[in-house]
C-alpha cells in the first residue's frame, strides 16, 4: 500500500490531533504518502481537495483539541449513490486505503466504503465513551477531567451558599461521563439513562445530609437520562431546598487533551496505519486490557457497550 488518507468525522474529541499526527508519521515512516480529508464524509461526499502531508506538517498539533481536518455530519452519506461518487473520488486520488476517526455513525460510512472496495480502518474517538469493542474511546479522559474542573468550581459556589447544584453532562444516550466524573467529583447523586432513577431516594439523601449539617450537595444528570431544570424543580418541590442548574454543555468537547487521551491516540493512530500495511480492512482499533487490538468495524454499531452497573453501585455507596 502506497498511498493512504486520514479523515475525521462526526463530534470532536480531544486528541483526535495526537491520532492524525500518529497516522501521518507512522505512513509516512513506512515510505507512504498520506493524504487528509477535511470535513470528514461531507469533504469525500463533495469532491473536497486532498492535502498531502508531511512530517511538518503535523508539528505543534499533538497538544491541541479539535481536529486539523474538521469534521462535519453528512446525513447524505447514507445514500449509496453519494457514497459511490465518493469510491470513485478516492480511487481517481489513487487512495488505497482510509483511516476514519470518529464514533459509531462514522463507522457505519467506513463500513459502508469497504464494503464498496476501499479498505478502511476505524479509530474510535468520541468523548461519550459509547463505542462498543473497545475500553477506551479518545476524548473520554479529557472530557472527563474538563468536568471535574467545574465540579471543583461549583463545589466552591454551592458551599459558600449551602444551595444544591444540579450539573447537567453530555454523553448522548449514555451516561459514561456522568458516571465516571460522578464518582471521581464525590457526587451525591448520579443520574444516568441506563438506570432509572429514585428521585424520592435522591431526596431522602439530601435531607438526612442536611441533617448531618452538611452544607451542599451535587447531583450529576446524564443528558440523555432527563433535564437538569425538570430534575432541580423536582427536588425543589420534594425538600424545598434551593437549587441551582449548570448545563456545561459543548465546554466539555474542547481543551487541551489529557495525556492519557494523547498517548492512545498516538498509540490507535500507529495500529490503524499497521493495520493496512497488513492487508486488513473493515477493522477497528480498540483498547483491551490496556493492549491495542483490532475488532470489527460492525461491532462498533451494531454491537452493545454494556454499561459499568458495579461502579454505579459503588457511587451509591460512597455518596453518603
Amino acid at each position: 500500500m502506497q498511498k493512504i488518507a486520514v479523515l475525521t468525522s462526526g463530534g470532536d474529541a480531544p486528541g483526535m490531533n495526537a491520532a492524525i499526527r500518529a497516522v501521518v508519521r507512522a505512513g509516512l515512516y513506512h515510505r507512504m504518502e498520506v493524504y487528509g480529508i477535511e470535513r470528514g464524509f461531507a469533504g469525500l461526499s463533495s469532491e473536497s481537495k486532498m492535502k498531502p502531508f508531511s512530517l511538518g506538517s503535523v508539528a505543534g498539533i499533538i497538544h491541541r483539541g479539535g481536529t486539523i481536518l474538521h469534521t462535519a455530519r453528512a446525513p447524505e452519506f447514507k445514500e449509496k449513490a453519494v457514497q459511490e461518487k465518493a469510491v470513485r473520488y478516492l480511487r481517481e486520488a489513487g487512495i488505497e486505503g482510509l483511516v476514519v476517526i470518529g464514533g459509531g455513525g462514522s463507522f457505519r460510512g467506513a463500513h459502508a466504503l469497504q464494503d464498496l472496495g476501499i479498505k478502511t480502518v476505524g479509530i474510535p474517538a468520541t468523548i461519550d465513551q459509547d463505542i462498543p469493542g473497545t475500553d477506551r474511546s479518545i476524548g473520554f479522559d479529557t472530557a472527563v477531567n474538563t468536568i471535574l474542573d467545574a465540579i471543583n468550581r461549583l463545589r466552591d459556589t454551592a458551599t459558600s451558599h449551602e444551595r444544591i447544584f444540579i450539573v447537567e453532562v453530555m454523553g448522548r444516550k449514555s451516561g459514561f461521563i456522568a458516571l465516571a466524573a460522578g464518582i471521581a467529583g464525590g457526587a451525591e447523586a448520579i443520574i444516568v439513562p441506563e438506570i432509572e432513577p429514585d428521585l424520592d431516594q435522591i431526596c431522602r439523601r439530601l435531607l438526612e445530609g442536611i441533617d448531618r449539617k452538611k452544607t451542599h450537595s451535587l447531583i450529576l444528570v446524564a443528558e440523555g437520562a432527563a433535564s437538569a431544570y425538570a430534575i432541580g424543580e423536582t427536588v425543589h418541590q420534594k425538600t424545598g431546598l434551593e437549587t441551582r442548574v449548570t448545563v456545561l454543555g459543548h465546554v466539555q468537547r474542547g481543551g487541551t487533551p489529557s495525556a492519557v487521551d494523547r498517548l492512545l491516540g498516538s498509540r490507535m493512530g500507529a495500529a490503524a496505519v499497521e493495520l493496512l500495511r497488513r492487508d486488513s480492512s473493515g477493522m477497528m482499533t480498540a483498547l483491551r486490557d490496556d493492549e491495542i487490538t483490532a475488532v470489527s468495524l460492525v461491532e462498533s454499531f451494531t454491537g452493545e457497550k454494556v454499561f459499568p452497573k458495579n461502579l454505579y453501585e459503588l457511587s451509591l455507596v460512597l455518596a453518603r
